[in-house]
């Protein structure tokens, strides 16, 4: 017990003993911040003083500037006026009268005079025509001398100094010559001026004839002399004046000195004498411009500065507070152990947390992969099955099995692309690509569901717009695919309009369109004679800025359509960097206002009938909308209910100077023949938008296209072209909009223009009507030519126009994917497929036995390092990626470092024969993965692998690589 209480004194004495250290440390902190106080608010007071002090100096100096900047234009008008002119244009009266109305300029001067130079043989002539005599300072006559320097002109208030030699004067004599040796304004000593009885400063100034060069020498100067002008300076006015203008003034005391004699400083203005008791003191230099002398200002406060209640109140506020502490920490210590068990505790939690995020995510992905593996099995299996023969029923249970399969994947790889997004592991990839062609090819994806519901589906890519940009092709896809399908999804008549054009044309013109400064035009969609709106379809458009007005001025080449509609021409950004503005435009049932905010909400639809009525997730803006942030860009929307929506987003890709087809295992791109450059063709359409798009098409393939309002100003457009000599200058073609087509009338002038083919005319134009339906073919199969089903496409419009015109197409290697070309490249090879699992294994096999292939199955990376030692007879091999023991990426590693030993050998063994060459042995590998993003293209080229092709395989994979790979390897071998 004594222990006990013994403890707990000598705890208490401790705790005493750091209260009174607590004290002792508070009293000596506030005392520190006291002095720190004081002396800062004293060093606060000196900067305030030399601030003061500085620029009451320096407005002295410009004020006193400006007076002799005044002066020195009076001695140029003496100069030019009274020198120059002869006789002279200045006499006494005009000079007092000048000088006296101008006298507010020189405020600080009590008058000006003007004394000429007189040599001692020029002294009878002088006075003689001034009619009086040269008198002294003392009202003498002036002794003879070398020179004079009588006043001949002066200002009323200093006309006493009239007749005067201001030579007679010592002080007077020894300014005008250092201002006429040195060009610049001196000063006298100070002295007592009549009248004010101020202390002043007499200025004198040099004038010299107008011929004097600028960087004239002494002697240049002294002979130039013509006369001197002078004035007095009240000193005490210009400073009193100064200071009243100031702030503060009842606070300092400024003196001003002569200080060209240190020993004997002259006080200008100011008390004589300064109180030493007041410690805080600054002298500023002035510079009057008179380099012989020197002159300062000091300045000091009229009382010592108080001491500031902060230095009082803030040190007792100190000691408040550290007591305060001093309390809160001995409570908080008692409480220690119980926060730091707490801390324990939310670590411990954290961890779990972060464990099960990452969890979550590892489970999406392995669930996400697993359940893609098996259903590409079942999707290449379901392929495998639709080339045999089967009736009609079962093709269709066939394909709508795999439509159904593809529709999951898509839904497990939208699922996956979210929780990357939202972990932060989605990377983009920088690929070239040919844009209009990945246009082409998202656009041709929802044709026949737009021939199903006769609705216009166009794009529009704007001239300026690079044709290859590098980027990530397959997200910018992505996002198409979704804003395209959801336009198709929601939209029941009408068109889906796609535009791309670089972001800068975009937002500048639809300022125009909104400001009214488009041909008078205020940008709302206007409709024409027929009630139709200036769109694509006709139909009103949610977005008032994607009309006809706004569109032409997209127009790169801007000749007019039709003949009432013009352009100027476009710029073009040449930066490294293109950002581009994707609209999506349709006349669907739009967004409901109460829905529109939550749009890009993940799994979220406008209300619970949309998912029953429609379809879908959900999911695809809320992707669309994280890809376009990660390109560098946003996406937004206008949608009015019943109307339609407009999604826009922009991407920030960059120029590339690599052709897209240069990589043809990963190109996107599509080359369009040539073959038709220079043609000539006729479009018989009355809507601008339409027809613009359509004349875009026809001009990617080099077609020259003129476009009429209806068939008989087609037919008139046709007829004009008789004189031409070169069939090529003719219309070889006339493309017609089937709403644009007059039965009753149009067939008649069809007949009549078929009809010249044995008259006038030696070609008859092929003529195509082009319509949104595939039951529009039967209805108008009969009367014209060919029958062209939107949506339009370039690669489809030359195979139409081929086999219309019998143009003969050169035979292009990087083209050629049909199956019997393709099955050319693999009958015969000997082909090795690894991969651990069995069902893949089976359909990659199949796949390729079904172009004459010859296909070896391993299940395991080390089986085919085996099967792969040099010599073998394999001509390419199929990797996967993900196997066990041993992946794809280690087993090529492998494969290279065997083919590398075996070359080096052949190498030395072939070195030894005269005329032998030595071929390099290379066996192409292509890894195959279930998702193309995740397996990137640098990662196989650095394992050693020459590309890659996605499960389950299709004839353009497998022409891309096969051509591009075993064709070498075969030219190599030769």
């Amino acid at each position: 017990m004594e222990g006990k209480y013994g403890g707990a004194r000598k705890k208490r004495g401790w705790r005493g003993l750091a209260a009174a250290a607590w004290l002792l440390l508070a009293v000596a902190c506030s005392a520190a911040m006291h002095w720190h106080l004081r002396r800062e608010s004293m060093d606060r007071a000196e900067e305030r003083l030399i601030s003061m002090c500085e620029e009451r100096a320096r407005m002295l100096q410009e004020q006193f500037g400006v007076t002799v900047n005044h002066v020195h234009a009076l001695a140029i008008l003496i100069s030019t006026f009274n020198y120059e002119k002869q006789p002279s244009a200045i006499d006494q009266e005009t000079f007092a009268k000048y000088t006296g109305r101008t006298s507010f300029e020189r405020p600080l001067l009590n008058g000006v005079a003007y004394a000429q130079r007189v040599f001692h043989h020029e002294r009878e002539m002088f006075e003689s025509q001034q009619g009086w005599i040269m008198n002294t300072m003392k009202r003498e006559l002036a002794p003879p001398q070398n020179e004079y320097a009588p006043v001949i002109f002066s200002q009323d208030t200093v006309s006493y100094l009239a007749r005067i030699d201001m030579m007679s004067g010592e002080e007077d004599r020894e300014n005008i010559l250092r201002a006429r040796t040195t060009g610049k304004a001196v000063l006298t000593n100070p002295f007592r001026l009549l009248g004010s009885n101020h202390l002043g400063v007499v200025l004198t100034f040099a004038v010299y004839r107008p011929d004097l060069p600028a960087d004239a020498s002494v002697e240049q100067r002294v002979e130039a002399t013509i006369g001197y002008l002078g004035g007095a300076f009240d000193v005490e006015s210009l400073v009193e004046n100064l200071l009243s203008k100031l702030a503060g003034n009842q606070d300092i005391v400024v003196n001003v000195y002569d200080v060209t004699n240190a020993s004997d400083a002259m006080v200008l203005y100011g008390p004589p004498s300064l109180d030493d008791q007041v410690p805080l003191l600054h002298v500023s230099m002035l510079d009057f411009g008179d380099p012989f002398r020197k002159h300062e200002m000091r300045c000091r406060y009229r009382e010592k500065p108080p001491m500031p209640w902060s230095a009082i109140t803030n040190p007792l506020g100190t000691f408040v507070i550290w007591m305060l502490l001093g309390y809160i920490i001995c409570a908080a210590w008692s409480r220690y152990d119980k926060v730091s068990e707490d801390c324990r505790k939310m670590e411990e939690l954290k961890t779990q947390a972060e464990a099960a995020d990452v969890a979550k995510s590892q489970f999406l992905a392995t669930v996400s992969h697993e359940i893609r593996t098996p259903m590409n099995g079942v999707l290449g299996m379901l392929d495998m099955l639709l080339g045999t023969d089967l009736t009609m029923t079962q093709k269709d249970y066939a394909q709508t099995a795999q439509m159904c399969g593809r529709a999951l994947i898509t839904l497990i790889n939208d699922v996956l692309d979210r929780a990357k997004i939202e972990a932060g592991k989605l990377e983009l990839e920088a690929v070239p690509f040919d844009l209009r062609s990945l246009m082409d090819d998202v656009i041709s994806l929802f044709s026949s569901k737009s021939r199903e519901k006769c609705i216009e589906l166009a794009v529009f890519v704007c001239d300026d717009v690079p044709r290859v940009v590098l980027g990530d092709p397959w997200r910018f896809r992505q996002i198409l695919t979704n804003l395209v399908g959801n336009a198709v999804k929601f939209t029941e008549r009408g068109h889906i309009f796609v535009r791309v054009c670089l972001a800068e044309n975009s937002n500048v013109e639809a300022n125009q369109v909104i400001h009214g400064t488009m041909n008078g035009k205020d940008g709302k969609v206007e409709s024409t004679a027929n009630g139709a709106f200036n769109t694509l379809s006709g139909f009103e458009a949610a977005d008032r800025r994607n009309n006809w007005q706004y569109f032409k001025l997209l127009l790169s080449d801007k000749e007019s359509l039709l003949d009432d509609f013009d352009g100027e021409n476009s710029n073009q950004n040449d930066s490294d960097r293109v950002t581009l503005a994707i609209s999506i435009e349709d006349t669907g049932v739009g967004i409901p206002l109460h829905a529109q905010d939550r749009v890009f909400t993940p799994f979220m639809q406008a209300d619970s009938s949309t998912s029953r009525n429609y379809g879908g997730t959900g999911i695809g803006l809320s992707i669309s909308k994280c890809l376009a942030e990660l390109m560098g860009g946003q996406i937004s929307f206008t949608s009015r209910p019943f109307v339609g929506s407009t999604f826009t987003f922009s991407a920030t890709l960059k120029r590339s100077f690599k052709d897209a087809s240069a990589d043809s295992s990963r190109s996107l791109s599509e080359a369009l023949p040539t073959a038709f450059k220079g043609m000539k063709a006729i479009l018989v359409d009355g809507r601008p938008v339409r027809s613009a798009v359509t004349r875009y098409h026809l001009k990617r393939l080099g077609i020259i296209v003129q476009v009429v309002k209806n068939m008989s100003a087609g037919l008139k457009a046709f007829s004009g072209q008789n004189g031409a000599t070169i069939s090529r200058e003719k219309a070889a073609m006339l493309f017609i909009e089937s709403d644009f087509w007059r039965p009753e009338t149009d067939v008649q002038l069809l007949n009549s223009l078929r009809e010249h083919k044995n008259g006038l005319l030696s070609d008859v134009p092929k003529v195509v009507v082009l319509v949104t339906s595939e039951a529009d073919k039967d209805k108008y199969g009969s009367i014209f030519d060919i029958v062209m089903c939107k949506p339009l496409r370039a690669s489809t419009i030359a195979s139409c126009i081929q086999q219309l015109l019998k143009v003969e197409m050169p035979e292009r290697k990087d083209n050629q994917n049909r199956p019997s070309f393709l099955r050319s490249l693999l009958v015969g090879k000997n082909i090795l497929v690894v991969d651990d699992n069995k069902v893949n294994l089976l359909v990659a096999a199949a796949a390729l036995k079904k172009y004459g292939a010859k296909v070896h199955c391993v299940e395991s990376g080390k089986d085919a390092i085996n099967l792969l030692q040099p010599p073998h007879c394999f001509d390419a091999c199929f990797m996967d990626v993900q196997m066990p023991e041993m992946d794809g990426f280690e087993a090529t590693r492998q494969i290279r470092q065997m083919e590398m030993k075996a070359n080096e050998e052949r190498k030395n063994k072939l070195a030894s024969i005269e005329g032998s060459t030595f071929v390099e042995c290379h066996l192409p590998v292509l890894a195959m993965t279930a998702d193309v993003i995740q397996a990137t293209y640098e990662e196989c080229i650095k394992s050693g692998m020459d590309g890659y092709v996605s499960k389950p395989f299709d004839e353009e994979q497998l022409y891309q690589v096969i051509s591009r790979l075993v064709v070498g390897t075969t030219d190599s071998a030769v």
